[in-house]
């Protein structure tokens, strides 16, 4: 989780060290910011994992595996090179890179259900409704997302995605019990 926001910090900072070099993109920095609110959310709800009592090593690679997503997100998103894209991030997003971030996207909401059960039966079934349709439809708009060009769906899209994201953490999490 460390390497993940790292990742996306030394990103940010070399747009700010090297303003010139390559050129930023809206919606690009704004699925960063979604990128970190879903590893600060997820290092909250990994919390639970306190009351995991049986441990094995497939539950624990299974864990790495997920951590690897995410690290893989934040990769994908700040490559170490952007010279292939005309040193534009607009250019490199819309290239082969959104199937590759969105096909990622989509397989992390199915691997939270996975995530949750981990947790306890108990644990899974007190979960809301919301959970399992909120994962649902991530899951369909990142499919949907991965086939579509339009650069206003994609503004929309993350801006949904960060105002549900800030919404969804703050109804559940409020406070630790």
């Amino acid at each position: 989780m460390g390497l993940s926001i790292a990742k996306l910090l030394q990103g940010a900072v070399k747009l700010i060290q090297h303003p010139g070099r390559t050129k930023p993109y809206w919606v690009h920095l704004l699925w960063a910011l979604y990128l970190f609110l879903l590893l600060t959310h997820f290092w909250w709800w990994e919390y639970h994992l306190k009351d995991v009592s049986n441990w094995s090593f497939p539950v624990y690679f299974f864990l790495v595996l997920y951590i690897v997503m995410y690290y893989t997100l934040c990769a994908l998103l700040f490559p170490d090179d952007l010279k292939d894209y005309n040193d534009r991030y607009e250019d490199y997003f819309y290239s082969r890179q959104k199937k590759w971030f969105f096909g990622v996207l989509a397989a992390s909401f199915v691997a939270d259900v996975a995530d949750t059960y981990l947790k306890g039966k108990d644990y899974f079934l007190q979960t809301t409704w919301e959970y399992p349709v909120r994962n649902s439809i991530h899951f369909i708009l990142c499919l949907v997302a991965m086939k579509v060009m339009n650069k206003r769906f994609h503004a929309v899209l993350v801006i949904l995605f960060i105002l549900y994201e800030l919404t969804y953490i703050l109804r559940l999490f409020d406070t630790v019990t």
